[in-house]
């Protein structure tokens, strides 16, 4: 049967199979799954038809738990009904799958399968997930490819159906899921022609219903449940077979040969692997280059995974096997073996066959990559007479002692024929975007398979990504990083000066491409000795392209991706250039006309300039001997910090982190880890830094204040402090106001700290600011150090104005946000007035992802070491994890606040410490005053405690203080002095803590609204702030109940019809909740207050800040992230208000009267704009009721006015 060939990566393959079969999709956005659930949200909203002739319902629930809850409801009356999930998500739906395996409801689960959080969030790909859910009653069927994704998943949404089993079909996340390959793709006729109708329409006639009523989920006792529950056994007996005459059906249509376990390699293999997943291709790879060499070793690839068949199994081992390896991807702490492995042991053991010896080991934790010389290892073990029972591949334990060896120059086992590309690019530079539509053009118009994956760091746009592309003439089974390619392009010159080990992936003779605005000197000055050796003695065609000035003249600032996408398609020669070009312009106008067509002719442009763009470097002789002068570094910090930076930290941003041992953990073995790290990486990424005007600047500290990532810093100084700075400082009188004749000032700005975002120039108000680029600004890195390292703080600068505030030290700094992010400007606030005493309790999400990068912490600490207590729970109990927070520390210090109290109504306690203890009592709730009482009183505790010598010389005592020093003590045992050391064995909790409950919208608005709620409710002194995107940000673009009317978002591809939720007024009708609605590029004085005024109040609070995104897709990008604000509070969209229950009026609205130009600020946002271009009448229709609810919105805030006037 023949099929249309179409590029697609494994979410797009399961989604098209689940629309087929599906009614119903109950969704919630979970990285790496979101993309199924979206595909089918699209293409519902563009009318395409499932095999029922229908159009699939799309609801979005609040949480996984609540999907999971609408699936198994949508079930039970008599729809077909299907979600998408991962991680904590899968493990949220458990209770309720449960229910739909007893009640025999027929539906599939198509899981991206991902590492489940343990001592850190990761959220790339392994078995964790899955394997949490084996005690359910779903069965679970298993895909290692693209194609089998495609080619498989109507089996369990067939067998599902006539087996009366729901499915978990599940591949791996992060590499099937987003591995595109060029795949034959079902048609939906075929789909239809083996789906059972009688099995559809017998599940509709059993279905809940008042025209037939029945009763489902009774509750029974003791003496009736165990054989009840046993009574399913015969439909999981029953359901292998099943499965099997599904698979045989699509045999036939196919020509393939799909098995419960399917054996592949020798037909007389000694040595087998037994394994599911990606990993199977890999392990192929090697098995072909194996056996062409002499040996006998094969692979069972297990598709059905519950039941388990044994009897199967058995039947697919070769009878020569004698040994077995047994790949698990994933950790059960203390037990015997993994899952897989002793589902192998135990079917041999009850086979009686004992002639087989079986090892089990882990593999690809996290997405760890596994590329053949991991498999190469599993055999090479299976050769020894004395074999690790248990063990690792990809790593090195030097701990434990239970990784393989592993050979890094084995042999090259991919497709003869196949070319490899690799691309570095910076996060949000469009690069990953670019080879998207590269991989599909070339597939879509070429005869040859294609593969591409996308490699990133932890960091948000800003962060480093590695495209892997391959495409040949023969099939590729390659799901593994590329590390000897034909062509290797370093989009970012920042990778050079920091010595990524790039060129050294290109093979003898390649290519290698560098973006960068150099000429032939400055690129011989930055490019290390070892990569002018390694391009020497390999012969490696070198090029350089300034794609960054020509974006800039073209009109794309920092978009240079369609240029550098021209240049790979003239170099690489993959198809006749004028047809790429061709193809690139179609790709270009598919992918940008929602943003408009300007966007559109910009990159037309872009590509006819970037085919001619490069330049051919002449190779000098002498850089076959090149060395670089060596240059040794010496950190200064905290010894820990420095260790970690050294040992980790370092590594990981060479992109080195997979070399990198167990030990090298051991210090962080529960995943803590010191603050500050941030600030030792200077990735320099940003192209165009500011630079200050000392002689028009005002001395407003503006851009300090929104600065996102506080890479732009006032300093005052005195005399002595200024004279010793560096000659590259410039540093003038204080103009007015505080320090005016007493200090100096100057505005520090880090060049390699900065992002390059731009912001700063649009809110200085005298145009002190201008972008240039970076390496002018160079010599500015050695006075941001000074200042930083060597100044001061001035105690009598700082207070909560806008201008006071920027003289307090951010202990939020150079994080891994993007460019122009919102969120990191409030957050980086928030630690300038309370950092020094903050708990932070963070949601996962974009917060979480800049604020917790492993190793490293963008947190910091004072010169006293204080600094803010961090931790991220998870994504659903964010409120309750920072009310535990509160409560834990509130208890500790209540019992310091007792102990204090005793110790004050002892008669002999000296009148020095009673004083000290009085006023600690006394400013017990004020945050500031506390702070100095706290230090008071513990100088005090330990002046007063008396030693035993001291005891000793006072003679009524003498006696009893020998008789201490018999004994060992050190001080005295009365009364006080034992309080005394109480209190001071605790005195880190004696100042008052700020707890501070982070998040997103998601999170407030949706899956945690319940937590938030009820943490609010319970009348505490926490702070609850919430970074408003009006769309899940970090899992790609999905719509909450705090997206706005007609606005597009995954999810909401036609555009949201439900205004968003207020979630403020709901807060405020507890009456003592403090409640602000703020945005800091429309009002700073008004955000400050509101922070300030919330931390005060002696209870809980709640802020919602409008936080501008990057999913926006504002006009002009992120630098106008502030400037949006200042639009949306204008125009009505967003309005600024504060309800304060320790007012006389407790309501203040901030907000104007909306001023006009609300249709304009949505035009000005391709988040609404693309409604007019895809859905004209509806956009239309939906912009006007937007508009019509922000009037209404802002008549009802004038309303609570005069009602609490």
């Amino acid at each position: 049967m023949a099929r249309k060939m179409k590029s697609m990566d494994g979410n797009n393959a399961a989604a098209h199979v689940s629309y087929a079969f599906s009614e119903v999709a109950a969704i919630y956005p979970i990285t790496p799954s979101s993309p199924m659930a979206d595909f089918v949200d699209q293409w519902s909203a563009n009318g395409l038809k499932n095999i029922f002739g229908t159009r699939v319902k799309v609801v979005e629930m609040q949480s996984e738990a609540g999907a999971a809850g609408a699936v198994h409801g949508s079930l039970g009356t008599g729809a077909l009904t299907t979600t998408y999930t991962a991680s904590q998500g899968l493990l949220l739906m458990i209770p309720n799958m449960y229910k739909i395996a007893a009640e025999q409801l027929p539906c599939v689960f198509h899981v991206s399968a991902r590492t489940v959080s343990t001592h850190a969030l990761n959220i790339f790909g392994d078995h964790s997930d899955v394997m949490a859910c084996r005690q359910t009653g779903f069965a679970m069927l298993c895909e290692g490819n693209v194609q089998e994704v495609m080619d498989l998943s109507p089996v369990a949404h067939l067998a599902a159906l006539t087996g009366k089993v729901p499915f978990i079909n599940f591949f791996d996340g992060f590499r099937t899921s987003h591995e595109i390959q060029k795949i034959a793709v079902w048609d939906y006729k075929d789909l239809a022609e083996m789906c059972d109708m009688d099995a559809v329409k017998a599940f509709r006639e059993h279905a809940l219903n008042p025209e037939h009523p029945h009763m489902r989920g009774s509750h029974e006792n003791g003496d009736t449940f165990f054989q009840h529950r046993e009574a399913c056994n015969q439909y999981y007996d029953a359901l292998p077979e099943v499965v099997e005459s599904y698979m045989d059906k699509i045999n036939a249509k196919l020509g393939t040969d799909y098995k419960l376990f399917n054996y592949y390699g020798a037909p007389d293999a000694d040595r087998v692997i037994i394994a599911m997943g990606s990993i199977c291709d890999v392990a192929e790879e090697v098995i072909d280059y194996l056996n062409a060499h002499g040996e006998k070793v094969g692979l069972i690839k297990v598709r059905l995974y519950r039941p388990f068949k044994a009897e199967r199994l058995l039947e697919a081992i070769p009878a020569t096997c004698k040994k077995i390896a047994v790949l698990d991807r994933t950790k059960e702490p203390g037990a015997q073996g993994e899952p897989l492995y002793l589902d192998v042991v135990t079917a041999l053991a009850n086979a009686g066959k004992t002639d087989i010896q079986v090892i089990g080991g882990r593999y690809g934790l996290g997405s760890k990559d596994t590329p053949p010389a991991s498999v190469f290892a599993v055999y090479s073990e299976l050769k020894k007479d004395e074999m690790k029972r248990q063990f690792t591949i990809g790593i090195v334990d030097d701990v434990t002692g239970l990784s393989l060896p592993e050979d890094k120059n084995c042999p090259n086992t991919a497709a003869e024929g196949t070319i490899e590309c690799k691309f570095w690019g910076l996060g949000g530079d469009g690069t990953v975007g670019a080879n998207k539509n590269s991989i599909k053009i070339i597939g879509d118009h070429t005869d040859k398979y294609v593969q591409a994956y996308f490699q990133y760091d932890s960091k948000k746009t800003g962060g480093v990504t590695i495209s892997h592309l391959r495409f040949g003439d023969k099939p590729i089974r390659s799901p593994y990083y590329i590390n000897k390619a034909d062509f290797v392009a370093c989009h970012n010159p920042s990778y050079i000066i920091k010595g990524f080990k790039m060129v050294n992936d290109v093979k003898p003779g390649g290519v290698f491409m560098i973006n960068c605005q150099w000429d032939f000197d400055e690129l011989n000055h930055h490019l290390k000795a070892d990569a002018k050796r390694y391009i020497a003695k390999n012969n490696i065609q070198l090029y350089t392209i300034n794609a960054i000035d020509l974006a800039i003249e073209i009109g794309m600032g920092k978009r240079n991706n369609t240029i550098l996408q021209s240049a790979f398609f003239s170099l690489a020669k993959v198809m006749p250039e004028e047809q790429a070009i061709q193809y690139m312009k179609d790709a270009a106008t598919h992918s940008y006309l929602k943003k408009g067509q300007d966007i559109v002719d910009m990159n037309h442009k872009a590509i006819d300039l970037g085919a001619t763009a490069y330049k051919k470097i002449d190779v000098p002789a002498d850089w076959a001997n090149a060395v670089d002068e060596d240059k040794a570094e010496v950190l200064k910090g905290k010894p820990e910090l420095v260790k970690q930076v050294k040992d980790i930290l370092d590594p990981i941003d060479r992109m080195d982190g997979d070399s990198l041992p167990v030990s090298a953990f051991m210090p962080h073995v529960d995943g803590q880890w010191e603050l500050g790290a941030a600030a030792y990486e200077k990735r320099g990424v940003a192209v165009s830094v500011p630079t200050w005007d000392e002689t028009k600047c005002i001395q407003c500290n503006n851009c300090a204040y929104v600065c996102p990532h506080a890479t732009i810093r006032p300093f005052a100084l005195t005399e002595e402090e200024a004279k010793n700075a560096p000659a590259a400082a410039k540093i003038v009188d204080i103009k007015a106001g505080k320090g005016k004749g007493v200090y100096k000032y100057t505005m520090a700005i880090s060049p390699l700290d900065c992002m390059g975002c731009g912001v700063c120039i649009g809110q200085c108000p005298v145009g002190a600011l201008t972008m240039v680029p970076q390496e002018g600004e160079l010599k500015q890195q050695e006075v941001f150090d000074y200042c930083v390292d060597e100044v001061a703080p001035k105690a009598d600068m700082q207070d909560t104005t806008v201008k006071g505030s920027q003289f307090m030290q951010p202990m939020l700094e150079f994080s891994g946000s993007c460019a122009g992010c919102a969120e990191t400007s409030y957050a980086r606030l928030i630690t300038q007035l309370f950092g020094d005493r903050m708990y932070i309790s963070n949601a996962t999400g974009c917060s979480s992802i800049w604020g917790g990068p492993g190793a490293t912490s963008p947190y910091c600490t004072d010169k006293n070491g204080h600094g803010p207590a961090w931790c991220n729970s998870l994504f659903e109990d964010n409120a309750e994890h920072g009310f535990g927070m509160y409560v834990g520390q509130e208890k500790i210090r209540e019992d310091l606040i007792a102990k204090t109290e005793q110790l004050l109504a002892i008669e002999w306690a000296q009148p020095a410490l009673k004083e000290a203890a009085q006023k600690w009592l006394d400013t017990k709730d004020d945050g500031n005053a506390n702070a100095e009482a706290t230090k008071e009183y513990v100088a005090a505790l330990q002046a007063n405690i008396a030693t035993v010598d001291e005891l000793a010389a006072v003679p009524k005592f003498a006696e009893h203080a020998a008789e201490l020093k018999a004994k060992g003590e050190k001080f005295c045992d009365c009364d006080a002095c034992k309080l005394a050391c109480d209190i001071l064995d605790k005195k880190d909790y004696l100042s008052k803590k700020s707890v501070w409950i982070f998040g997103g919208d998601g999170w407030a608005y949706d899956i945690g609204f319940g937590g938030v709620d009820h943490v609010l409710a319970q009348n505490k002194n926490v702070n609850v702030f919430v970074f408003d995107t009006e769309v899940y940000s970090n899992t790609g673009g999905q719509a909450s109940k705090a997206s706005n009317i007609g606005q597009v978002a995954q999810f909401a591809a036609a555009g949201k019809e439900i205004k968003s939720k207020s979630l403020a007024e709901i807060a405020m009708t507890y009456g003592y909740v403090y409640v602000a609605q703020i945005a800091m590029g429309a009002n700073k004085v008004q955000t400050l207050k509101a922070i300030a005024e919330a931390e005060a109040h002696k209870g809980p609070s709640l802020i919602i800040a409008y936080s501008p995104c990057e999913m926006h897709s504002i006009k002009g990008g992120m630098e106008n992230c502030q400037k949006e604000m200042e639009k949306a509070v204008k125009c009505g969209y967003w309005n600024l208000f504060r309800f304060n229950p320790d007012a006389e009026k407790p309501f203040t609205l901030d907000s104007k009267e909306p001023a006009g130009g609300y249709q304009e600020f949505l035009m000005n946002e391709a988040r609404y704009s693309r409604l007019t271009r895809e859905f004209p009448e509806r956009a239309t229709k939906l912009f006007a009721a937007s508009e019509e609810n922000a009037k209404e919105r802002y008549e009802h805030l004038l309303k609570l006015k005069a009602l609490y006037e």
